[in-house]
Formats: structure tokens, sequence, C-alpha cells
């Protein structure tokens, strides 16, 4: 598969995993596109691969973990676009605004987790990749993964019970 038909096919399911990890349209769109821009140097390589989709799922999660040790890069992105697009996949809704303010308060409590245990609900959830695959992602072992998880969907959890 050439470079050019890869990004053709599986380019916007990258800028949708990296909106999930960002939480920001436009800068799931920069990390996405540095991603791409450092993949076409190695295309070659990386298309021998197994598995070049794990590959540059690493690199995308890599690259959001490097964004965000740069010090000027703590803001807090707005989740207005990213609440707008998961309400477009849901389908229809009786009271759009309801639906709207669920995925505000959802999507809100999702950029409160740590930048490890959110990766690991949108590979697991969005991605609907195992343990297995999302270790190789990140860089970890699988019982690592399994944590992560874990933590994440209690923190939801309480936080959602508290709130009710």
């Amino acid at each position: 598969m050439t470079f050019e038909e890869y990004v053709g096919t599986r380019g916007p399911a990258l800028v949708r995993l990296a909106r999930l990890l960002t939480g920001d349209r436009d800068r799931a769109d920069d990390l996405v596109q540095e991603v791409l821009g450092q993949a076409f140097v190695r295309w070659r390589s990386i298309s021998r691969m197994e598995r070049p989709e794990v590959y540059l799922r690493r690199m995308l999660v890599n690259a959001n973990a490097s964004w965000w040790r740069r010090s000027a890069n703590h803001e807090r992105p707005t989740p207005h676009e990213a609440i707008a697009d998961a309400a477009d996949r849901r389908g229809p809704v009786h009271d759009v605004g309801t639906a709207v303010a669920e995925w505000d308060a959802l999507w809100r409590l999702l950029l409160e987790l740590p930048r490890q245990q959110r990766a690991v609900l949108a590979l697991r959830y969005y991605e609907d990749l195992d343990d297995a695959t999302i270790a190789t992602i990140l860089g970890c072992s699988a019982s690592t993964v399994r944590t992560h998880a874990l933590r994440a969907t209690q923190t939801l959890r309480q936080t959602l019970l508290k709130t009710e």
C-alpha cells in the first residue's frame, strides 16, 4: 500500500483518535499532520511492518505525550467541537439539548482523566483494540493497560454517581 492510499483509507480514523486524545479538533489535525509527515519520510520501512497501523497509532500517542510535556501546552481545550462530532455519530435523538448536555458532561470528565488513562479508554472503546495491542501502542504491559482502564472507569463511575 502506498502512503497516499494509506492516508486516504486510514487518515480519518487517525484524526478521530487524535481528537479523543487531545480533546481539541485543531490540535488533533496538527498532531496527525505532524505524525503523517514523520511517517512519510520512513514509509518504506513502516509499510513493510506486520502491523503498520499499530506503529502509527503509537506515533500519534507519543506525539501527543510530547506535546503535553512542553510546559506551555497545559491549557484545557474546549470540548464543543468534539461533542458535536460525537453527537453526530449517535444517530437520531429525541431531545438534542439533553444529548449535547450529556456529551458535554462526559467529555469534561474524560478530559480530567490522566493522559494515559484517557488514551487507554480511547484505544479500547473507540478503536476497539485488545489489551495486548494497546500495550504495544503505549509501550507498557497488558496488565498496566487493564489497570489504567479500571482506574479510569472507577473515576468516571464515582464522579457520575456523585452528580446524580
